[in-house]
């Protein structure tokens, strides 16, 4: 059976439940009296039964008021919570988010981002996932991330991305290579060595931006090996295979066998904010808000 009972009925029941007198229980609900006799009554319509028992001279709950009393408290009390959270949640202080993040941006302090906004925003749950920035792009895309810290992204459509931090990148050759007592290196001067590096489908900005210190007029480096991480770069480049540039902080953990050497260009890499194009929640607001 349906009961049309909303909450202001409710709360007029409670408050001649509680009172039990129609004057006293209008003073606390700032209505006039007539007014709250009528809300009773059509709550009273509405169940099909009496909730009082009224006499010139008293009010009492009827067994059906006193069995209401207690669930009307409760109905009241958790659509006050339902409300609240909805709120928090509009304004980004409650709910999930789930951000995505590529390995090599962890020395330049994203999981302390995230610690920064769980403190801020306890009410929100933030789930991390790790993988490479195309991978992460689709995923946002698709709609199972709602936020990515990415580095030098291609343009993707539905995707809106905000740079947030540049780094310069680093030459890394095998310890016994002919340069590696050099200070510093032009990057150029590495464009006949064999490379290592990511497979283009890691993406176009990125192969582009880390191979730009290397490039010669139209002499392009000759990728020998593959790998999809930087830590298996890395460690190939130590065991000789060949060389590669990557941003500075993705060779905190290289292997002694690698020697670092900075480059004389002022080539970059880009961290950046992802999220879809079309979302402007505030939690999303809150989160960039609290990492900044």
């Amino acid at each position: 059976m349906d009961h049309d009972v909303d909450l202001r009925q409710l709360r007029a029941f409670l408050a001649v439940a509680d009172e039990l007198h129609f004057g006293r229980a209008a003073e606390a609900l700032h209505i006039a009296q007539p007014a709250l006799s009528q809300q009773i009554r059509r709550t009273e319509r509405a169940l099909g039964v009496d909730l009082f028992a009224r006499t010139s001279r008293s009010v009492a709950l009827t067994p059906a008021g006193r069995a209401l009393q207690g669930r009307a408290r409760s109905l009241v009390a958790q659509a006050a919570r339902d409300l609240d959270e909805t709120v928090r949640v509009g304004r980004g202080e409650a709910g999930r988010l789930d951000v995505g993040f590529v390995v090599s941006a962890l020395p330049l302090g994203p999981i302390e981002r995230v610690q920064r906004f769980r403190e801020r925003y306890p009410l929100v749950r933030v789930e991390l996932t790790e993988g490479y920035t195309s991978q992460l792009l689709t995923r946002i895309v698709r709609g199972e991330l709602d936020l990515a810290i990415v580095r030098d992204p291609d343009p993707t459509d539905g995707v809106r991305t905000t740079p947030f931090r540049s780094e310069r990148f680093v030459a890394a050759v095998p310890r016994d290579h002919r340069f590696a007592e050099r200070a510093e290196i032009d990057g150029t001067e590495l464009v006949d060595d064999p490379f290592v590096f990511f497979p283009a489908e890691a993406g176009t900005v990125a192969t582009e931006r880390n191979l730009a210190p290397v490039v010669r007029g139209a002499k392009r480096p000759t990728v020998v090996q593959e790998a999809t991480t930087w830590a298996t770069v890395l460690h190939l480049v130590g065991a000789g295979l060949g060389v590669t540039i990557a941003p500075a902080s993705a060779t905190l953990a290289a292997p002694d066998t690698v020697v670092l050497l900075p480059l004389t260009s002022d080539h970059r890499s880009e961290l950046c904010w992802a999220v879809r194009a079309d979302d402007d929640r505030e939690i999303l607001r809150n989160f960039v808000a609290a990492a900044d």
